[in-house]
């Protein structure tokens, strides 16, 4: 892959949270991880996942397909939307950060596919288009979802109907609904690097 997810980019991505929560400004961050990333001027779609606990329980996931934007602006921009706006969970508290953990996802290789099914779990994420009864739906999966969560290619694509808003993703067989419905899909991977608050703290003595 032409570019990889690192310990930085997620180092400020505790940063930049850290700092807001405890209402300092955090542009100081992100001008240092300009200075020590090297990936930070490379146009590239990020994801910024947060976990919370062992059991490391989804607590925000939010990013950007847009290609015209530095890292180095759109990771600490999407650590903090992720934490604070992502409109499924109440923003992180500062009490939290401790027991979080997050996750960097770089996106790379693009591929429209003409067979929804024809992707593999585990190495492609999804990015899917379709149209019902006029009105247009769309989401995305990371790489990783369906295969933590167990599902094949269809019921990947089923349950991603279901994150879109399409309410008739409720019953029936998995691959007739996906025959049915024919959803746009392309394919992508990624470049993940994860880091726990207690990494973090061991890396910044260092770093």
């Amino acid at each position: 892959m032409s570019v990889a997810a690192t310990d930085e980019m997620c180092a400020v991505c505790f940063d930049v949270l850290t700092a807001t929560l405890r209402k300092q400004d955090p542009e100081f961050y992100i001008s240092s991880f300009y200075s020590n990333e090297p990936l930070a001027s490379t146009q590239c779609p990020v994801f910024v996942t947060w976990k919370i606990g062992s059991d490391k329980d989804l607590r925000g996931c939010i990013g950007t397909f847009d290609q015209s934007t530095p890292i180095g602006q759109v990771v600490p921009k999407y650590a903090l939307i992720s934490a604070l706006n992502d409109s499924r969970f109440p923003p992180v508290p500062i009490r939290e950060i401790q027991d979080l953990h997050v996750s960097v996802s770089l996106l790379t290789n693009f591929t429209p596919i003409e067979d929804p099914l024809a992707w593999e779990v585990g190495k492609h994420g999804i990015e899917i288009e379709f149209k019902v009864g006029g009105r247009k739906y769309s989401g995305t999966f990371l790489p990783e979802v369906a295969k933590e969560q167990g599902w094949d290619q269809a019921a990947t694509l089923v349950h991603l109907f279901r994150k879109a808003g399409y309410s008739g993703a409720r019953t029936g067989p998995h691959v007739e609904l996906v025959n049915a419905i024919q959803p746009k899909v392309v394919t992508y991977e990624s470049s993940k690097k994860s880091m726990s608050y207690s990494k973090y703290l061991s890396y910044r003595k260092i770093n």
